[in-house]
């Protein structure tokens, strides 16, 4: 595996914990056999013996590794010239049939007639032997019902674990007159429930399965029936470019506890940068003691939670060959100063404030006359002229788009990004690729859009550019790292058009229409609590679209119209 799989860009001496190869997973697949029974989904799964060397007691789909006789069998079934990629697909799709016939003798094979075999004929095969598939597909003239099992997700189990699996979950109907037989070698108890009901059972402790498993029940758990299941899984068959749930979670200490997380959520994206390789080491707890993240990065999260600032406003330290520039020192918190100035042990360069909002500038003078270093530049942009004129910021220095600060060996790049405020600016840390966000790019919400100093237009703009940057990572000034930038970034925009499209379809449908009876249907999905923070982004669009000619505003009855 080369460097750059390992560690995702970052430099190998930069981590703080090294790196260990993980084990390689073995190729597997399993079977989700699902029914509808009394108006309910219901799902197949059975204990894993106690003493299995992998989950051992856990509730799991029938399922096992794929072997040389899958793949030989799915070149045989396949079409003359199918691609690796297929084949490869066939071979996973078989090995979950034969893992099902196996365990639970549910055979999912059809005799040329294109009927399912009973339960009689089921009763009289032989299930022991590694070659018991073959046999009985060849005793009874069968054809595998590859066309029965749709490939659903993708899961490969966390690095830090010593016996990993890389696992494709199949769908199937179980087929009529098939109930369910242990093996009472590998699985026992077979079970079918509903996947909210297993969930219930599992967080009540009898019903222990492992993550990957409870993950994917919760899924299931999005479709009514059996049927909307199905369908969308054979969807998934039709699509060149298929949207299919892939995971490999990676696991953090909270709350004293190891934690898994996939990749949607909040701290997937810090755990890949800091222990890249799986090792648990990092704890995801916030706090207002500094985080190391990486052995040139430090975070401090001021103690000023809420509602517009999550957990805190993240300042940023980066060190390198005894130098060290400070990112959003944050408010004016003396202990939250003090915890600042503590890791500045050599020469302060620059205190950098992403834009000046009150939770971002206010401590760098404090920090700066803390350090007793009046001589370090306070550096930034000047405001607009549309800002509040109560958050008065005024840098040393103005830094301008594409200048490059030194710190050590470090080169960051200033990226001019209006949008969220007329000032913002980001630092790309070029080395590592990491994008130092400010307010730009959050995680777990999306930044507001404040007119007349903010301007979706620009912010637009302004994410666009940052798409053509080679950007590994993002550390927000709230919320923990962001890995995948590209996947961020494009949903931001998607997330954008998309109010969009339900602003200008509210402007159309009530126009001529005022901002507090437009807020009521563009943001009908937020709670009404937070409508005063929405009517600030929906002014934002609003201007928007005038700006482009789409809808206009009346100045005298301050409505909105047109489109």
């Amino acid at each position: 595996m080369g460097i750059e799989n390992r560690v995702a860009g970052i430099r190998e001496d930069k981590l703080l914990y090294g790196w260990q190869t993980p084990v390689t997973p073995i190729p597997a697949a399993t079977v989700i056999l699902v029914r509808q029974h009394q108006n309910e989904l219901q799902v197949m799964m059975t204990r894993r013996s106690k003493q299995a060397s992998f989950a051992p007691g856990a509730y799991v789909f029938p399922g096992g590794r794929l072997d040389a006789a899958d793949r030989a069998m799915a070149t045989s079934l396949s079409a003359p010239g199918a691609d690796e990629a297929t084949l490869e697909t066939t071979a996973f799709a078989i090995a979950a049939l034969r893992e099902s016939f196996e365990e639970l003798g549910i055979l999912l094979a059809r005799d040329q007639a294109g009927q399912w075999p009973g339960a009689d004929l089921l009763a009289g095969l032989d299930r022991h032997g590694d070659d018991a598939f073959v046999r009985a597909l060849q005793q009874h003239d069968l054809q595998p019902a590859l066309d029965a099992v749709h490939w659903f997700t993708h899961w490969v189990t966390d690095r830090d674990l010593p016996k990993r699996f890389d696992t494709r979950f199949f769908i199937a109907h179980t087929p009529p007159g098939q109930e369910p037989v242990a093996d009472e070698a590998e699985q026992f108890e077979p079970v079918w429930v509903n996947p909210a009901q297993a969930i219930k059972r599992h967080e009540e402790g009898s019903f222990n399965m492992v993550f990957p498993t409870i993950r994917t029940l919760r899924h299931l758990m999005n479709y009514p029936n059996a049927e909307a299941l199905l369908d969308f899984a054979a969807q998934l068959d039709d699509t060149d470019t298929p949207a299919r749930w892939q995971s490999s979670p990676r696991a953090g200490l909270l709350r004293g506890e190891v934690q898994r997380f996939s990749e949607n959520e909040a701290p997937y994206g810090e755990l890949e940068m800091v222990t890249p390789d799986g090792s648990i080491h990092h704890k995801l707890d916030w706090q207002h003691e500094p985080v190391p993240l990486l052995a040139h990065v430090t975070r401090i999260t001021a103690p000023n939670p809420g509602r517009m600032t999550g957990p805190g406003t993240n300042a940023y330290v980066i060190t390198d060959n005894g130098q060290h520039i400070v990112i959003d020192p944050g408010p004016n918190h003396p202990e939250h100063l003090r915890r600042i100035a503590a890791l500045i042990t050599g020469q302060l360069q620059a205190i950098v404030c992403t834009h000046s909002h009150p939770d971002h500038y206010p401590g760098a003078k404090p920090l700066r006359e803390m350090l007793g270093c009046p001589e370090v530049p306070i550096l930034g942009r000047l405001a607009g002229p549309d800002f509040n004129p109560a958050w008065v910021f005024e840098p040393d220095r103005e830094l301008q788009d594409n200048e490059v600060l030194r710190c050590g060996s470090e080169t960051l790049r200033i990226l001019h990004t209006p949008g969220h405020a007329s000032n913002h600016v980001c630092l790309l840390l070029e080395a590592d690729g990491l994008l130092f966000s400010g307010d730009h790019i959050l995680n777990g919400s999306t930044t507001v859009i404040d007119h007349p100093d903010g301007n979706m237009l620009a912010y637009m703009k302004s994410l666009h550019r940052l798409r053509g940057e080679p950007l590994r990572y993002i550390l927000p000034a709230h919320g923990y790292v962001l890995g995948a930038p590209m996947a961020q970034i494009d949903g931001l925009v998607r997330h954008r058009l998309k109010r969009e499209a339900k602003v200008l379809a509210a402007v159309r449908q009530s126009g001529p229409a005022s901002i507090d009876e437009l807020v009521a249907i563009a943001y009908d999905d937020v709670p009404t609590s937070l409508h005063p923070v929405a009517k600030r982004s929906l002014t934002a669009h609003l201007v928007k679209l005038a700006e482009e000619g789409i809808i206009a505003q009346d100045a005298a009855s301050q409505s909105w119209s047109g489109g």
